[in-house]
């Protein structure tokens, strides 16, 4: 027994990887700028340290970075599946080479969390570090996968 997708949800589902992604990509600047605020916070002397630590940035630069790292996951399987289902292969590029190293980059970022709730620099400089880089293929996959849309538009 065979499923088949309709053609209508095909061409439409090739659109949701494209927008999750620029939403992931505000979000992940949203985080970086978090991050930048707890850099303050952990650095300020005491009455503006009193003050920055009511914005609690250090517990929304977790959340949103846990959401950053369930949704990137998923969007990158997203992408990759819809691809798939919609072409029979995956195009082996730049686009897809920089998704799968920003998936690696996110993981091992997260993973450096408990390592920098203890305290442990080297754990920091290497999150901001991996997050630099994640940013940067960000930028790089935004490009490419502009022009990927626009090659889906123009064959519709």
């Amino acid at each position: 027994m065979s499923f088949e997708i309709p053609e209508s949800i095909k061409v439409w589902s090739q659109f949701v990887h494209p927008i999750i992604m620029w939403v992931l990509f505000a979000i992940a600047a949203y985080a970086l700028y978090l991050g930048i605020k707890i850099r303050q916070t952990r650095t300020a002397q005491s009455d503006v340290k009193k003050e920055l630590v009511k914005g609690k940035f250090n517990v929304k630069h977790y959340q949103i970075g846990s959401v950053l790292l369930a949704l990137m996951v998923l969007g990158s399987i997203g992408g990759m599946a819809v691809t798939y289902i919609n072409n029979g292969k995956l195009f082996v590029g730049s686009h897809l080479l920089a998704g799968l190293g920003m998936t690696g980059l996110i993981a091992v970022s997260a993973s450096l969390s408990p390592f920098m709730q203890k305290g442990h620099d080297w754990a920091r400089y290497t999150h901001i570090g991996l997050n630099v880089g994640l940013l940067g293929l960000f930028g790089w996959q935004a490009v490419t996968g502009i022009e990927i849309v626009q090659r889906i538009l123009s064959k519709m």
